[in-house]
């Protein structure tokens, strides 16, 4: 691609700045970055208290980061006691960054701003993906960033992260796809050709680990420590956090919940007991809309809950929430669980839906010597996989800790 070692060189401008003596300043500069990007705009004072550093430190600090044109000041606040004030907030074309999710049904790709925002958002929707034809989409997606980024955004273009089943080649008879198509992915390497397009840094997780990253920087991870994440997507799939920290696990498939057994194998079976997937995957919704020849298109819409999918609907809702409280109740008894977070690509409606019929399925269960974890809903639906994604590069280059997506509560220096 035309432009890529210019779009690395550019890429680099606002990595990570070191000298002999600027460590420590450069992980102050973070902790202030991170202080206002999870508590909003604030002034120095309330900076100072929150991060422990000194007035005269958060002062000369500000000053670079508004110098870098990463943070913005804001309109002065009167009317309190002591000094008028001046809230520093991030400047939203401080950073940008590209998230892509590829999926086994669809690609998205989101362009995000140094606050999160999405600035761009494109798709493209399939049966089942070929290397050929995604990359080529992926091509033509980036040409367009880059133009709407123009030179000015390029300089602050900070990478780019992947977020895609770690076996996009799996499960392909569930899929009902050919093994000859399903076993191309397990010769591509993913990262390493977005790379080669792109010219910038790339990084891969897996697609529902990058959900959890969302939902744990922009969501309810916030305020809930320790959580098992469940993403409902065509398979479903999840993640988890433990003290504010996403757990990766030896081979990066920690919160692999769709892989969950649903009851043990006797010594005289023939066959494995069933997974979650089999049972609480959007897949298997496909299927029974596809038996009743209605537009399997549906699961992804406000059309799940009308008439006439509403009844199939119901009825697989109702299967699913018990095979999803049955691994949370195994979760819950490994982990002591602050809670349990709950989304997927489906519609809103649906999502409390599935709420509700995972707080009806919490009663048949035996809860005796351990706690029942609370059951949120997520905040960040569709879009969590490609928003994690994208949150990769921002906190490679900008968070305090480099261990993955540590929050900032008080840090001291």
């Amino acid at each position: 691609m035309n432009g890529a070692g210019e779009l690395a060189q550019e890429a680099s401008r606002l990595r990570p700045r070191g000298s002999s003596q600027g460590g420590l300043r450069q992980y102050n500069e973070r902790v202030v970055l991170q202080a206002i990007r999870n508590h909003g705009a604030l002034p120095g004072a309330a900076l100072a208290r929150l991060t422990q550093l000194t007035p005269q430190t958060i002062s000369l600090i500000t000053k670079r980061l508004i110098e870098d044109g990463l943070l913005l000041r804001g309109a002065l606040l009167r009317g309190k006691v002591g000094q008028p004030s001046v809230p520093l907030a991030l400047n939203p074309d401080g950073a940008f960054s590209i998230g892509i999710k590829l999926g086994r049904r669809s690609l998205d790709m989101l362009l995000v701003d140094f606050t999160g925002a999405v600035r761009a958002r494109r798709s493209l929707a399939y049966d089942y993906p070929t290397p050929e034809a995604v990359f080529e989409e992926i091509d033509l997606r980036l040409a367009e960033f880059r133009a709407l980024l123009g030179a000015s955004g390029l300089e602050r273009l900070q990478g780019i992260g992947i977020a895609a089943p770690l076996s996009l080649g799996g499960w392909q008879a569930l899929m009902g796809v050919d093994a000859k198509r399903a076993l191309a992915w397990n010769r591509t390497d993913v990262r390493a050709k977005v790379a080669e397009l792109s010219g910038l840094p790339v990084t891969f997780v897996k697609d529902t680990a990058a959900a959890c990253v969302a939902e744990l920087v922009a969501g309810r991870g916030r305020s809930v420590r320790s959580f098992v994440y469940v993403f409902v997507d065509t398979f479903i799939g999840g993640g988890l956090v433990i003290d504010s920290h996403l757990q990766g696990g030896l081979n990066g498939n920690a919160g692999a919940v769709g892989s969950l057994a649903l009851n043990r194998a006797g010594p005289g079976d023939t066959a494995a007991p069933p997974q979650l997937l089999s049972v609480a995957s959007l897949i298997t919704l496909e299927r029974l809309y596809e038996a009743a020849r209605l537009d399997p298109s549906a699961v992804a819409d406000d059309r799940a809950l009308q008439a006439p999918w509403r009844a199939i609907t119901q009825q697989w809702l109702d299967e699913a929430a018990h095979a999803i409280v049955f691994a949370i109740h195994g979760a819950a008894c490994l982990l002591d669980l602050e809670g349990v977070i709950v989304d997927g690509s489906f519609s809103r409606d649906m999502l409390a839906a599935m709420l509700d019929a995972i707080d009806k399925a919490k009663h048949r269960y035996n809860w005796e010597g351990v706690e029942c974890p609370e059951v949120l809903p997520g905040t960040t639906g569709s879009d969590a996989r490609a928003l994690g994604g994208a949150l990769l590069p921002l906190h490679a280059n900008f968070a305090p800790d480099r261990d993955l997506f540590l929050k900032l509560d008080k840090t001291s220096t």
